[in-house]
């Protein structure tokens, strides 16, 4: 009414009122337009080409093609590397952590910048400085093949490649959780005559193990996913050293089609479960999150 009344007086109506941190309806009706045909040019769409690529002559010979000693190989490869570098990470991250948010000294800085280091560096760099550590013409690596313990080529450099790519999905999610509890209720235990491990296992534990699940969630994704690094350390060697994303390309590079999408779509579902654990993480535990995503 007021508006009809100013108008009526020949002064011209005001503009409705809205939040200034709001966009207007069309502004945000094209942005969400545009984040879901995104979402599906390259996330959905793929997926979907992969899926029905593996399912093209059937169901039989997709299962088939998963049922060879190869392919069998470099699924198992790949949960056992996935088994052992996520655990180890897992404890690292916890002890870096620990040290980081709970210890003053010299040198915390660039301790943080060194956690951080394989976020910037390349996978193929780091498998070749692995290599160029450990290769058997190095004398650490043909002492190690001299006592029968090889690195490159093995299990061991596949595991190693592995955990440098992952080490910080851990740590970086612990660590701004552990800064915003503080120190508090550890000394208050230690006051009370509570060991560094009971601590440990009593106070710290149980105040970041969310943040401590939803890292290693993020760090066992990319473990089984990592192809540069292992690439290089692993001498692709079909049946022994050749991991689930090396199958793929390879079967993929040899026209194998039916097996390589096969293999992808499988290695794609354990993403995908990997992701609902996490979803469900943060939807049932947001509150304890929170911090963990301010980083």
């Amino acid at each position: 009414m007021s508006d009809v009344l100013i108008a009526s007086r020949g002064q011209p109506a005001p503009k409705r009122w809205h939040p200034v941190t709001e966009e207007r309806r069309p502004t945000r009706v094209l942005l969400i337009a545009l984040s879901l045909s995104l979402l599906a040019l390259l996330v959905v769409a793929p997926l979907g080409v992969i899926f029905a690529e593996a399912l093209a002559r059937g169901t039989v010979q997709a299962i088939a093609s998963l049922s060879r000693p190869e392919a069998r190989s470099a699924i198992w490869l790949t949960l056992l590397v996935a088994a052992i570098t996520v655990p180890l990470n897992a404890i690292f991250g916890l002890a870096a952590a620990w040290t980081i948010t709970k210890f003053d000294f010299r040198g915390k800085a660039f301790l943080i910048t060194l956690i951080d280091l394989p976020f910037s560096v390349s996978p193929v760099v780091a498998g070749l400085a692995l290599v160029l550590l450990f290769g058997i013409n190095t004398a650490i690596g043909g002492w190690l093949v001299g006592m029968g313990y090889p690195v490159i080529f093995a299990l061991p450099g596949i595991i190693s490649a592995s955990m440098f790519v992952t080490f910080p999905f851990v740590a970086r999610e612990l660590i701004p959780v552990m800064i915003e509890q503080g120190r508090a209720e550890e000394e208050a235990a230690l006051t009370l005559g509570a060991s560094g491990w009971r601590v440990l296992l009593t106070v710290t534990l149980p105040n970041v193990k969310w943040a401590l699940l939803y890292g290693v969630l993020l760090c066992n994704a990319r473990a089984m996913g990592e192809f540069g690094a292992v690439a290089v350390v692993s001498g692709k060697i079909r049946g022994q050293t050749a991991t689930m994303p090396i199958m793929i390309e390879m079967l993929y590079n040899e026209y194998m089609s039916i097996a390589a999408f096969s293999m992808a779509a499988v290695l794609a579902l354990l993403a995908l479960v990997t992701l609902v654990l996490k979803t469900a993480l943060e939807w049932r535990h947001s509150d304890a999150l929170a911090t963990g995503r301010k980083h």
